[in-house]
């Protein structure tokens, strides 16, 4: 995971450069429309610490944006913009067995649940960058 200033989203394909816009991810088999985005609050990266002792560095979530004040769950099934990228969140990213292993946290299931951020399909090309506006359409 490397984090960057600015990234172009293409519908479709997801982020460029991104180990999914290139296929090579562990999930890439049979790309899905909510597969372009994920996104997580930091809220919950923070609740992780305070309230079961688990450090996670937000790379270490696998989502591809960390967001602040935006409450995820409520743009399931909702139109949104991300800076100038307009976005439909599909469904909520659930903490899954690959990421506890990859984080070495047994407790990160439980931890996350319902709070693991929003899988979203990209709608329009554009670029995102540090510190856009989410905001709903």
């Amino acid at each position: 995971m490397v984090s960057v200033l600015e990234v172009r989203a293409i519908p479709s394909r997801g982020l460029e450069g991104d180990r999914y816009f290139h296929a090579a991810g562990t999930f890439s088999r049979g790309h899905q429309p909510d597969a372009d985005l994920t996104l997580i609050e930091a809220e919950a990266i923070e609740a992780l610490a305070r309230e079961y002792s688990l450090s996670l560095d937000p790379a270490d979530s696998r989502r591809n944006l960390v967001t602040r004040d935006v409450a995820l769950n409520d743009l399931v099934g909702r139109e949104f913009m991300v800076g100038e990228v307009r976005v439909l969140g599909h469904r909520l990213c659930e903490p899954c067995k690959h990421l506890q292993r990859l984080t070495g946290h047994p407790a990160i299931l439980n931890a996350l649940l319902h709070r693991g951020g929003l899988r979203a399909q990209i709608l329009a090309e554009g670029t995102l960058r540090v510190g856009d506006a989410i905001l709903p359409v």
